[in-house]
């Protein structure tokens, strides 16, 4: 493997892995890491280019990002693990439980979505405008290729087909805020192609695991004590 993930790990027991969104990092779970380390060995990596673990030589996409999540649990010794992934960490979640199912216990994906266009007005709109600028850039300024490179994630991927969905045979809890910047309807589009999975709406924005902790934490533990 080309890289060493930096990461956070407390706690015991059956393995909960946090995988956060687009630049961001381990740190943004501030809140969920000590809440579920009493009951989980929780682990929180940094993604490829994110945090403190560096970019690396392979592709910057969510597929090697996927790829190095089974690179990261092999290199760990984990067969298994529940996995609670927010924004572009969901999207990772999902292309990850997709290609390797027997290695997902349960998921939780925050504020996920299965094709850019699944990101609502006017933000969506906003992010294109900021990577044709970035695109426009950088023949004469390559020092913009990592900002570029985050705002391709948004842009050019994922592409997941919903019916794909309908492989997933683990339980999948589909949560986002109920002014997310993931439009409503995509969010009930991919719980409505997961067998068993119900949307969980809770009031606030994009970033519910952070700004509401308290409801997002006990709407997670329920799940995955079901």
């Amino acid at each position: 493997m080309d890289i060493r993930h930096a990461y956070i790990e407390k706690g015991s027991g059956e393995p909960l892995i946090m995988l956060h969104g687009n630049g961001e990092s381990k740190e943004y779970f501030e809140h969920q890491i000590p809440y579920f380390a009493k009951d989980y060995r929780v682990i929180a990596p940094d993604t490829r280019g994110h945090g403190e673990t560096p970019k690396g030589t392979k592709p910057f996409k969510l597929w090697q990002f996927a790829e190095d999540l089974k690179d990261f649990m092999d290199e760990k010794g984990i067969e298994k693990a529940n996995l609670l992934g927010f924004s572009d960490g969901g999207n990772i979640a999902l292309l990850f439980a997709l290609k390797y199912p027997e290695k997902v216990s349960r998921m939780i994906l925050n504020g996920a979505n299965i094709f850019p266009e699944g990101m609502a007005e006017p933000d969506f709109s906003k992010i294109v405008a900021a990577y044709e600028r970035n695109k426009a850039a950088l023949p004469e300024h390559p020092e913009k290729q990592d900002r570029f490179d985050m705002l391709a994630l948004m842009v050019e991927e994922p592409h997941i087909d919903p019916a794909d969905l309908q492989a997933l045979k683990m339980p999948v809890l589909v949560i986002a805020g109920t002014e997310d910047a993931i439009r409503e309807e995509h969010t009930r589009l991919i719980a409505e192609n997961i067998r068993g999975a119900e949307p969980v709406f809770i009031e606030g924005d994009h970033f519910i695991a952070h700004e509401k902790a308290e409801a997002f934490n006990r709407a997670v533990e329920r799940f995955l004590k079901e």
